[in-house]
């Protein structure tokens, strides 16, 4: 169930048939936080509906699985996924402000609640505004919000955010359009790392989104692995969030 679980909450993220890359640049001199963070919002995505199709791999220690998604997004509203496997629903999540729900056919479960559990399960702290901008390429917070130094790395600018205690969250984006590149976040007492690389973009009329996402996950309790590819990707069409749990599935809580 927990594959499933990976994928429909991390998974999603973009490849088009075209492989129209964006190009891209390395970090030049130093450059303030201030300009970093103003060049990376200058790629503001401006959408009301996001539909994506993709292909998705997870893999742990025990176990590897590859499925197709479908991802509807109603900006900062919510996300629905339906997780295919041979054409076949095996899983749909939708996803608010408010909560999570979702449920899995294989084991006939079903899971809702708010993103304590799963953050904690995950190894980095969850909510909806963290959940969609990773799925479109943005930080996972608010640049805006926090104090940062900035650096080059690896001819990338590197933001690492000051003051979160045991978590060191860090972000590094390439110097032409400041488009992310990496997301890490690590808490070294807890012995975990989430991390995000995003190797390529494509520009579309509506937003810049990635074409391809692998995430990283490692904590005590073992390592999991989500590699994702967007198939094709629409914009703001109307299309339903319908959502419910089928007669006779199981409610699971998360510890």
């Amino acid at each position: 169930m927990k594959k499933y679980l990976a994928i429909v909450l991390l998974v999603f993220i973009v490849s088009c048939k075209s492989k129209a890359n964006l190009s891209e640049g390395n970090a030049g001199d130093a450059m303030s936080s201030d300009k970093i963070i103003k060049n990376h919002y200058n790629n503001q995505n401006d959408f009301s509906t996001l539909y994506i199709k993709a292909s998705a791999k997870y893999k742990d220690e025990k176990q590897s699985q590859n499925v197709t998604a479908e991802i509807k997004i109603k900006n900062d509203k919510k996300i629905l996924v339906i997780i295919r496997f041979l054409g076949i629903t095996m899983a749909k999540a939708l996803i608010t402000p408010e909560e999570v729900k979702y449920y899995e056919k294989l084991g006939g479960t079903y899971f809702e609640g708010n993103y304590q559990a799963l953050s904690q399960w995950l190894g980095t702290d969850l909510d909806y505004d963290k959940v969609q901008n990773l799925l479109i390429g943005e930080a996972i917070d608010n640049l805006n919000e926090g104090k940062f130094t900035s650096s080059v790395v690896e001819k990338l600018y590197k933001l690492h955010k000051n003051s979160e205690g045991n978590t060191q969250k860090t972000f590094f984006f390439e110097g032409e359009r400041f488009l992310l590149k990496k997301q890490e976040v690590i808490q070294a007492e807890q012995e975990r790392i989430f991390e995000v690389n995003y190797p390529n973009y494509q520009a579309y009329s509506k937003a810049v989104l990635p074409t391809s996402l692998s995430i990283q996950a490692i904590q005590k309790k073992g390592k999991t692995n989500i590699s994702i590819d967007y198939n094709s990707v629409t914009f703001n069409d109307e299309f339903s969030f319908a959502y419910s749990v089928p007669e006779g599935y199981e409610r699971i809580f998360i510890d």
